[in-house]
């Protein structure tokens, strides 16, 4: 009776009860390896849940089936944050004019009516989505821009303009649509692009002349084109956004985010997708070539799924956690790409939270939003909170130092975003905002510069005093264009966010 009576205590240790031991011997019988049965009863966050000898019974599996597409359904939320941003942003854009024939544009630049994610009033956007579904496209880059291109899920794809293979001069690029197999000419372009998606994401900067945008509008409605391979430029259509008024790009958080979601898996190659996160997709009822239709409980749990996830983006972003966010180890201030434009703590091994955090709060890839280029391109410095770590509160008035000689080539801002919609801050300025293009800016007599931030202006400090809401959270954007090496080596840093009353 040695191995009964051994496995019938190893079982009694586990929580099993005495009568699920067995009772007589056996010729093939060992005793339980450690940590393998199953107690008859688990007291869990989910309730308890109860087994017959390691069988669960009926109600615990429901419960746990209801459990692992909740768990898999907000983990989807979060891996589909960069597409639903990118459906949200093009469904907008699309009913604008024609599509290949048309760029949106802010001619007097980006204001509060407009809902985009962290877009900036200090450059003129043209703002493209293009579509490749009925072949390959030639696109004429104008000189002078700043620009991107980005696929369906996100990715970068390469730069145009001063930090692409154009180098500011423009050019034509090749758009090749997935799985083209046609013929490609070898000569005329400056990049011929394999595209992984069918839908690219064209967006760029043009600068203002001592204030004006018009010069570069000019350079951009006289150079841009997009056309069929083997076609001619043709007459493109311009739309002003800056005139539209309210006029929203930022995706739902409710239900309706898997419907867009699933508009973008549907469109686009199942294999322009990374076989997890297909995965995933796939496990609440997600997947190319096939119908969406959840019954009602999983609605209910999609649902739910949604608002959790929502929740958990902005538990990421606003409290965050990890040093990696921060750029300095004493500061409130967070840099944008946590772990590069890849979002990765090392090669190979993705940063799930720097990933939730820029697709929550932002748009547009690019290493030239990052990476190390002194003198082109651009760098972020990022916060939500006061020099303390509190919120920063719309009803309360702040200040910020920059010290003299802020390191930049070009220009320098700060602008102001609502915590709910990460869009500019909506109050009866049109621009939120203070930056060294403004001719009236206040230059203290050292050279250092104090922007302030409240309901109310200080006396003599309206040209450098952005207007907040009370009741309302806030966050700020530091903006540094054509970054220069004391931001890099951090010989030079921006002041905190300090309360002033």
């Amino acid at each position: 009776m040695r191995h009964s009576l051994a496995i019938l205590g190893l079982v009694a240790t586990a929580g099993l009860p005495a009568t699920m031991a067995r009772a007589e011997d056996y010729t093939y019988q060992t005793d339980m390896p450690p940590g393998v049965a199953a107690p008859d009863t688990v007291e869990t966050r989910l309730g308890t849940l109860k087994f017959n000898y390691g069988y669960p019974d009926d109600q615990t599996a429901q419960i746990l089936w209801d459990n692992l597409d909740f768990q898999r359904a907000v983990q989807s939320y979060l891996l589909a944050l960069p597409p639903v941003n990118q459906a949200a942003n093009r469904n907008a854009i699309r009913p604008l004019g024609p599509v290949n024939k048309t760029v949106p544009i802010f001619e007097q630049l980006v204001t509060p009516e407009q809902i985009f994610l962290t877009a900036n009033d200090n450059t003129v956007y043209s703002w493209s989505w293009l579509d490749l579904k009925d072949g390959p496209l030639v696109v004429e880059v104008p000189p002078k821009v700043l620009g991107l291109v980005d696929d369906m899920w996100y990715k970068w794809v390469i730069d145009v303009g001063i930090t692409g293979p154009d180098k500011g001069k423009g050019g034509k690029y090749l758009f090749l649509p997935p799985g083209w197999t046609g013929e490609v000419p070898k000569d005329g372009y400056v990049e011929v692009l394999r595209m992984p998606t069918f839908n690219p994401w064209l967006v760029w900067r043009s600068f203002l002349t001592d204030g004006d945008p018009t010069p570069g509008i000019d350079l951009v409605k006289k150079h841009t084109h997009f056309y069929p391979l083997g076609g001619a430029p043709e007459e493109m259509t311009y739309v002003d956004l800056s005139s539209k008024g309210y006029f929203n790009t930022v995706n739902p958080a409710g239900y309706a985010f898997w419907e867009l979601l699933n508009q973008v898996v549907q469109e686009e190659p199942a294999e322009s997708l990374d076989p997890v996160t297909a995965g995933f997709f796939a496990s609440i009822g997600i997947e190319h070539g096939k119908p969406f239709a959840p019954d009602a409980r999983m609605k209910k749990i999609l649902s739910e799924a949604a608002a959790v996830g929502d929740a958990t983006a902005r538990t990421i972003a606003y409290h965050t956690r990890g040093k990696e966010f921060f750029i300095y180890d004493d500061s409130q201030w967070q840099v944008a790409f946590v772990g590069g434009y890849k979002f990765q703590s090392q090669p190979g091994v993705n940063n799930l939270d720097g990933a939730n955090f820029f697709y929550f709060m932002a748009t547009g890839v690019t290493p030239a939003m990052e990476m190390k280029m002194v003198g082109e391109g651009s760098q972020y410095a990022w916060t939500a909170h006061d020099k303390d770590g509190a919120a920063l509160d719309g009803g309360k008035s702040y200040r910020l130092h920059l010290p003299k000689d802020v390191p930049v080539k070009d220009f320098w801002s700060v602008i102001l975003y609502s915590n709910q919609t990460r869009s500019m801050i909506q109050t009866d300025q049109k621009h939120p905002s203070v930056s060294s293009q403004q001719t009236d800016l206040l230059v203290n007599d050292d050279g250092s510069v104090d922007v302030w931030f409240g309901p109310d202006a200080p006396a003599g400090k309206q040209a450098n005093w952005v207007q907040t809401v009370p009741g309302q959270t806030w966050n700020a954007i530091l903006r540094l264009y054509g970054p220069l090496d004391p931001w890099f080596d951090k010989s030079w840093r921006p002041g905190e966010i300090e309360r002033v009353d």
